[in-house]
């Protein structure tokens, strides 16, 4: 494992997003636009219904958390298919790199991408609808952290499969969060899902995330097992993902597709 090759692959990506004014405008647009829209429908259910009503902002910090998610997972895809799209694969497993060293370039990348439109669509909810992720303290940064290790997990999961099928997967890319999302109780608790959802629901660690983001927020209270939950899923799905991706990956070299990925 060596830094420099990790930083190397890390300043590639950054140097294609920063270089291009179109696709940093991209990253800051969509998340600013998002959070302003579902800050003024936060603020009309804050007035007109009973269960938000103590608790003004929950569903902007949920719609927050999500697109932090949404982004993470979008992101590292999205590097990973421009290697696809510019046929720099067979550059990239030509050169001396170890598949540990790609995606940790990764994974670093992409929290660049999600922070760069994360950061100024937190900035607005302070002017627009006088409201402060900051005051969820110490437990703000664990709910990010967690929905970023989820994230990144769900972007692997994605890349092992365009590895062992091509670009015929790319429109799993896409679909994975909407796909996850209504069983991730992001914006309603789970009681409202039908049985067989709740159980598919539990299975993954949005619902812990996002129970203890209501938790926090209309009943002022921290409970550490939700966070502990999400935490052990999250480990377990990483390692079974990471396990997936190098099992692709090994499938690929020796039916011989790798190089043939972008065409």
């Amino acid at each position: 494992m060596s830094l420099i090759r990790i930083y190397g692959l890390f300043l590639r990506h950054f140097y294609l997003i920063t270089r291009s004014f179109p696709r940093v405008l991209d990253l800051i647009y969509w998340p600013s636009i998002q959070i302003t829209l579902w800050g003024f429908i936060s603020n009309f259910f804050s007035n007109h219904s009973t269960y938000y009503n103590n608790a003004v902002g929950v569903i902007l910090t949920c719609a927050i958390l999500y697109d932090f998610l949404f982004r993470t997972s979008i992101g590292f895809n999205m590097l990973f298919l421009e290697e696809i799209w510019s046929r720099n694969f067979t550059n990239l497993f030509i050169a001396p790199i170890k598949i540990g060293e790609i995606i940790i370039s990764l994974v670093i990348t992409a929290l660049i991408r999600a922070l760069i439109g994360l950061i100024p669509a937190i900035i607005l909810t302070s002017p627009l609808f006088g409201i402060s992720l900051l005051d969820l303290g110490i437990h703000l940064f664990l709910l990010f952290l967690s929905l970023y290790i989820f994230g990144i997990t769900l972007g692997i999961i994605v890349s092992a499969g365009l590895l062992r099928y091509g670009p015929s997967f790319e429109n799993i890319a896409w679909s994975t969060m909407f796909l996850l999302a209504p069983f991730g109780c992001i914006y309603y608790p789970i009681d409202i899902l039908p049985q067989l959802f709740q159980k598919i629901a539990y299975a993954l660690p949005l619902v812990y995330i996002f129970e203890e983001a209501r938790s926090i927020l209309i009943d002022h209270t921290v409970n550490y097992q939700n966070i502990l939950k999400a935490f052990y899923l999250n480990v377990t799905y990483l390692i079974i993902a990471i396990s997936l991706f190098y099992y692709s990956f090994n499938k690929a070299r020796k039916k011989g597709t790798l190089i043939n990925i972008g065409e």
